[in-house]
């Protein structure tokens, strides 16, 4: 069943499947990082109680979850990458990491910013930004951990161990707002029966959510593509793709 995926375990295979994913992952982040933005943030209506302050939902909560998102691929790939000893998973780990931690970022700033005139402080130890906070540590030791090592085989494999260890926080952050009493707004978009925003105002936000997943994708291909180079930089493949690459660049300066 799974026969079709064996060969992507070849750095060199994963590295042409990257490349041909990549075009494709930077169109949709495009296209839909402009239909979004511009729909949420100028032609959608402003909230009746928050005024336009409301429209930075359209970037901190599509960088909420991508920063979940982003976690969530990494404790797979560090599970396969236990389980099964295949390296390209903990190259995927390894590639993810940065991302996941700047969309972690992003979520902490904006909802800052957000609560600073919706709360009256830029924060407080609300469980939700708390736990999202824990997160972002994680993910910085993750990556303080794995270039801790020189040897990068064992920097991968101790890495995906953090990895998993980190893993109890996602469900606390994602129902925080549901086991304690917060300040943080309950679930908006997930009662798709009936949800809490308005039509006109909830399809930008899926809109910039797809922008957001896709922009992880754009970036985590990138930085994956990079981590197979520097970690199999001795390989002959790659040597001839180096050639290739500067020998295109030679061609093109003439």
């Amino acid at each position: 069943m799974w026969k079709w995926l064996h060969p992507y375990a070849k750095p060199e295979r994963s590295y042409q499947l990257a490349g041909k994913l990549l075009p494709w992952f930077t169109a949709l982040t495009v296209i839909t990082f402009v239909v979004g933005s511009v729909w949420g943030l100028v032609f959608a209506p402003a909230d009746y109680q928050q005024g336009d302050s409301f429209r930075i939902i359209y970037i901190h909560v599509p960088a909420a979850m991508m920063a979940m998102a982003a976690y969530s691929t990494m404790a797979i790939a560090a599970f396969i990458a236990l389980v099964w000893q295949i390296r390209m998973a903990e190259m995927t780990v390894a590639a993810t990491a940065p991302v996941g931690a700047v969309f972690t970022f992003i979520a902490l700033f904006t909802g800052a910013a957000w609560g600073k005139p919706m709360w009256g402080a830029w924060w407080v130890w609300d469980a939700r930004l708390t736990s999202e906070l824990i997160l972002l540590f994680v993910y910085l030791g993750i990556i303080a951990l794995y270039n801790a090592f020189s040897d990068k085989v064992l920097a991968g494999r101790a890495a995906s161990i953090l990895t998993l260890v980190g893993v109890i926080n996602l469900p606390i952050i994602h129902y925080s707002v549901v086991w304690w009493n917060t300040l943080h707004q309950g679930a908006t978009i997930s009662k798709f029966e009936k949800p809490s925003m308005a039509p006109e105002m909830l399809w930008p936000l899926i809109i910039m959510i797809v922008a957001f997943g896709a922009f992880l994708g754009t970036l985590t291909l990138m930085r994956f593509r990079n981590e197979i180079l520097a970690r199999e930089n001795h390989r002959p493949w790659v040597t001839a793709l180096i050639t290739d690459i500067n020998m295109q660049k030679l061609t093109g300066e003439k």
